[in-house]
């Protein structure tokens, strides 16, 4: 006969684990002996055993005693049953994988392909990393909330970056990043930015200049994320403002300013 730690270290398990499966009603207990100690038999260990194989390979311990007390034909079925609940988790855990690789690789994990093109387009072009992390936060919801439209607004980005003046406006603000107030830099981009804009509308129409069709309260949020990230840019729409522009998401006129 055997006792409670000689059982537990014949099968791998751990006293407390022998306890619990008693607690549990899995593994029967035995009678005390006149000392009061439990003393088990050899079809105890071949018990236990079965149910701490049953329970690593992930069945829940509650259908542990229904499997015990199944018949071979019943047993196989439930083992399948559990096997293809496994194999469910593991293609489950491999699309976690994935996300997480996604995930390392920065700009893949919630931007479309073409985005991610743009944005290292715009680092081939020399463009600060934190605006290019500004662009990529901004894409990021626009992104999600109308996909459909991510090939129409790229290829008119990749339109704007064909004009040498856009990729110098985005230099400039890359200069002016670790200065604040009317830095020079800030001053001279809204001034030629705002003339920009303004012979833009002139040759193509104002709807040239803006024809994302984002609606105001998801631009604005769009905004704020830019801001947080680039906060000069708040103030070069301030200054942009004052020459008759706005937005940073929609780009439109001040109203009464022509």
């Amino acid at each position: 006969m055997l006792t409670i730690g000689e059982l537990a270290s014949y099968a791998g398990v751990t006293v407390r684990a022998v306890r619990h499966y008693h607690a549990k009603g899995l593994l029967p207990e035995p009678e005390r002996d006149h000392s009061g100690y439990r003393r088990y038999g050899a079809d105890a260990v071949v018990e236990l055993i079965r149910i701490r194989t049953l329970a690593e390979a992930g069945v829940p311990l509650a259908r542990v005693r229904e499997l015990l007390q199944a018949d071979e034909e019943e047993f196989a079925a439930a083992v399948a049953a559990i096997d293809e609940r496994l194999r469910a988790e593991i293609r489950e855990r491999e699309r976690h994988r994935e996300r997480i690789a996604r995930l390392a690789s920065g700009d893949g994990l919630a931007l479309p392909a073409e985005v991610v093109g743009f944005l290292d387009r715009l680092r081939a072009l020399g463009v600060d990393e934190r605006i290019v992390r500004a662009e990529r936060d901004g894409w990021i919801p626009l992104a999600a909330h109308a996909p459909g439209r991510v090939p129409e607004w790229m290829a008119r980005k990749h339109e704007q970056l064909a004009d040498p003046q856009v990729i110098d406006f985005y230099r400039t603000l890359g200069r002016a990043l670790d200065h604040t107030g009317d830095d020079p830099k800030l001053v001279e981009l809204a001034d030629r930015l705002a003339a920009y804009l303004t012979r833009l509308a002139g040759e193509r129409g104002e709807d040239h200049v803006d024809d994302t069709g984002i609606e105001p309260p998801f631009a604005h949020l769009i905004d704020a994320l830019a801001f947080a990230t680039v906060p000069p840019a708040r103030r070069l729409i301030e200054l942009l403002t004052e020459r008759g522009w706005t937005g940073w998401t929609r780009l439109e006129r001040v109203a009464g300013r022509e």
